[in-house]
């Protein structure tokens, strides 16, 4: 029996399917996050530190001092770190990725920023620059548990869909 080579059809079917193995297109890119329901105020009041001396002041009364805090999402590409004073809420509104508590920190006075350097994998400084750092900015953590069920804040940071998480944790 003779077997005819595939038709065009087939040979174009095989290459979007190469295509789209090849671009890392995540079939759990999109499910939801894990939410975290249970959280309390006594448990976001402290201070919160990330690498590179980040580090985020939630105060009982409502209020917050930020150092060398990035942008998150796409605003993270623009590499400014800012630092100031400004308010939080833990919050039930819907907002980020999942359903569950969020934290909501808004800077409402810049005091310093600088530049973070580019990392692995990032460009140096296109010629025209970034984006300075904003004189005011609000950041949206989502919550999560630790396997020892400590409590994280973090935000996804570049693409949203690569999933890429700043976390901060408990000093």
């Amino acid at each position: 029996m003779k077997t005819e080579p595939p038709g065009p059809v087939r040979r174009v079917a095989a290459l979007v399917v190469c295509l789209f193995v090849l671009v890392g297109c995540d079939p759990h890119m999109y499910d939801e996050v894990p939410a975290v329901r249970d959280a309390k105020r006594a448990e976001i009041v402290g201070t919160w530190r990330c690498l590179d001396g980040t580090e985020v002041a939630l105060r009982a009364d409502g209020t917050a001092g930020v150092r060398l805090l990035d942008g998150q999402e796409f605003d993270y590409d623009d590499r400014w770190r800012v630092s100031g004073t400004g308010a939080w809420e833990l919050t039930d509104e819907r907002a980020g990725w999942n359903d569950g508590r969020h934290v909501r920190l808004t800077l409402t006075s810049r005091t310093a920023s600088a530049t973070r350097a580019p990392g692995p994998g990032e460009r140096p400084d296109p010629p025209d620059g970034h984006e300075p750092a904003p004189d005011t900015y609000t950041w949206t953590f989502e919550l999560r548990r630790d396997d020892k069920k400590r409590l994280l804040l973090y935000f996804f940071f570049g693409d949203p869909d690569s999933r890429s998480a700043y976390v901060m944790e408990r000093a």
